[in-house]
């Protein structure tokens, strides 16, 4: 309890799902909860009052909570979220980016312009929204942030280039920004969230009973995993899947290098083939990295 007890808490795309009960679970556990939602559709379109109605359920349950009814996928939306918690509660603590839309289709049929919008809202929203909250972090010397990432972008899934491209973005963004925000106490890590949700019911065959849903199926069971990545003594740096009842972390493995000569060619290569692309004996991509940039300073 006391990790949240009067944190100011944002939370993007929190008017059902996953970000509804993101939110509800700061609020109860005394947080101050900043409730972004356009209202619109599962692919983005339309807007409404949702994030309205999770401020009242908040409200009425005893906490603090305030509506912002933004896009992520402009600069100026982005912005206003994290200005209106500013204005409302005097800081950001903890971003929960977690807006998101599917416009699913596969790479051969995709109009641009899906691929476009789910990239605006998901990578562009996130880093917008992230952006607008860094130097509040930074100057505070405290922050913790939650990229949304997904399975269909570090595994991949047929018929979501668009959105795969975008999850896997997060992990890119996440490798680069937990190290500019560690020496200011600014942890960040990406979520990998499996639920029902409307998301899902977008996808061609799937058709989640969202109002009597499966017990193992419901968003709250993703949002422990949140709550640990926004901890006081949160991680920073990782990737946890989540969903389901069960709790996993993913990370890139590098195995060892094939060392050559000035001379190498393709054909020295194709020798061995089978060596470099054995993972059996990998080690985790950091590691790997630091050890070859310390060889590199011994030179």
């Amino acid at each position: 309890m006391s990790d949240f007890k009067d944190k100011v808490v944002v939370i993007t795309g929190a008017g059902n799902g996953l970000g509804k009960a993101h939110a509800l679970e700061f609020a109860s556990r005394g947080a101050k909860v900043v409730v972004n939602d356009l209202g619109g559709k599962g692919d983005g379109t339309g807007s409404g009052d949702a994030a309205d109605q999770v401020v009242e359920e908040i409200r009425a349950a005893g906490g603090e909570a305030i509506a912002n009814k933004a896009s992520v996928a402009t600069r100026e939306g982005a912005k206003s979220i994290i200005d209106d918690a500013v204005n409302a509660f005097g800081t950001v603590h903890v971003l929960v980016n977690n807006a998101g839309i599917l416009r699913d289709k596969t790479f051969k049929k995709m109009p641009l312009d899906d691929w476009d919008i789910v990239m605006d809202v998901h990578l562009n929203g996130s880093a917008y929204v992230t952006h607008a909250a860094w130097p509040i972090m930074i100057e505070q010397n405290y922050g913790r942030v939650v990229l949304t990432s997904s399975t269909s972008g570090i595994f991949g899934n047929f018929g979501q280039s668009n959105y795969g491209a975008a999850k896997m973005g997060m992990l890119g963004l996440m490798n680069v920004l937990e190290k500019e925000g560690a020496s200011k106490n600014v942890r960040v890590n990406c979520l990998a969230p499996a639920a029902a949700t409307r998301l899902i019911n977008t996808i061609p065959g799937r058709d989640e009973d969202l109002d009597n849903p499966d017990p193992m199926r419901h968003p709250k069971l993703v949002t422990p995993a949140v709550l640990l990545m926004c901890s006081e003594d949160a991680p920073t740096g990782k990737v946890i899947l989540a969903g389901n009842g069960r709790f996993s972390c993913a990370a890139v493995f590098n195995n060892e290098d094939l060392t050559f000569g000035a001379d190498v060619t393709y054909e020295d290569l194709l020798e061995q083939k089978d060596a470099l692309l054995d993972m059996s004996r990998a080690t985790e991509g950091w590691t790997w990295l630091q050890q070859r940039m310390a060889e590199a300073a011994k030179k």
